[in-house]
């Protein structure tokens, strides 16, 4: 308990002839000034713990960077996720928003859901050098039918880009607890020439954290994309 000082009525006393008055007042003014440091400590260590429970980026002086930021500012790491989902998993769900060839071949949390924001293309992109996305149509129709607005969503991809588009369409679609998990299923890439992992994504993320996940399928957590008719030869 911190207690302050404020007798500022101490009346002098003679102390073997001296007037011991004026020193007592400087150690009384003393306890306020050490008291009020304690205080403004206390509030400051308060107050960054209230940022942190609310979502604030996931560790202090770091900044979320500018594609993982979402309307909403609501940041966690794979581990506070997971922490979270625990503490309440009826009402805390966790939204894979990968393809459902990445939730199935790279694996994915064991609890989460599936819907993804984007869907794989198989026509080469020469330009990009890669296999680019389309937007699943069904994403936001899928996501509104599977959650309640109440609902607190924890939404993780890859590395934190795409949970992060996803996290703005479901703000805009009038929910307001939607975390993005940044560091996301695989994380960052390492970024070291002499390791040998250089270029792959190990240095953090849900499965290099060691979180439960899993290659197996509940089709009851899978929002599949309606499948296109098969054209007739």
């Amino acid at each position: 308990m911190i207690r302050l000082s404020l007798d500022s009525q101490a009346r002098p006393t003679a102390r073997n002839g001296h007037v011991a008055g004026s020193a007592d007042q400087q150690i009384s003014k003393g306890h306020v000034v050490m008291n009020f440091k304690s205080i403004m400590i206390l509030a400051g260590i308060a107050l960054c713990s209230l940022l942190h429970a609310q979502g604030a980026p996931p560790s202090a002086g770091s900044t979320v960077p500018k594609e993982m930021q979402t309307s909403l500012g609501l940041y966690l790491t794979p581990a506070e996720a997971f922490e979270k989902w625990k503490a309440d998993a009826e009402h805390v769900k966790i939204l894979d928003v990968r393809t459902p060839d990445e939730y199935l071949f790279v694996g994915h949390p064991t609890m989460a859901w599936n819907i993804p924001l984007a869907l794989q293309s198989y026509a080469w992109d020469s330009s990009g050098k890669k296999l680019p996305m389309k937007p699943n149509p069904e994403f936001l129709k899928q996501a509104t039918a599977t959650f309640k607005p109440s609902d607190t969503l924890l939404v993780i991809c890859r590395s934190g880009g795409r949970s992060a588009k996803a996290v703005d369409a479901l703000a805009a679609a009038g929910y307001k607890q939607v975390y993005n998990i940044v560091e996301g299923v695989e994380g960052d890439l390492v970024d070291d020439p002499a390791s040998p992992n250089h270029g792959k994504r190990l240095k953090n993320g849900w499965k290099n954290a060691g979180l439960p996940w899993t290659y197996d399928l509940d089709p009851a957590k899978m929002r599949l994309p309606i499948a296109e008719p098969t054209p007739k030869p």
